[in-house]
């Protein structure tokens, strides 16, 4: 870089120089383009996907209710169904 200066290169030319040998992304603030969208707006896309994730998770988890205990007449049938005695 100090060789472009010195060869009588303006600023741009310097900033033109680094930006096609290493890409866009060595400046502090890159132009917006696809690809820097993409860099930027990925991290944000995947937290928010994360996030919906877990709160339909947890609305599946809350949806769920327990089983209602099986009256009597419930629980002979099933044993005898299953062939027990009824004792167990």
């Amino acid at each position: 870089m100090r060789e472009r200066i010195k060869a009588g290169d303006s600023d741009r030319q310097v900033m033109d120089y680094i930006v096609s040998r290493y890409g866009e992304f060595v400046l502090l603030k890159p132009p917006v383009a696809f690809n820097t969208i993409l860099l930027w707006g990925m991290p944000v896309f995947l937290l928010a996907a994360g996030g919906a994730v877990l709160v339909r998770q947890a609305a599946r988890r809350r949806g769920r209710v327990a089983a209602a205990p099986l009256s009597a007449e419930e629980q002979k049938a099933l044993d005898d169904i299953l062939g027990r005695d009824g004792k167990a």
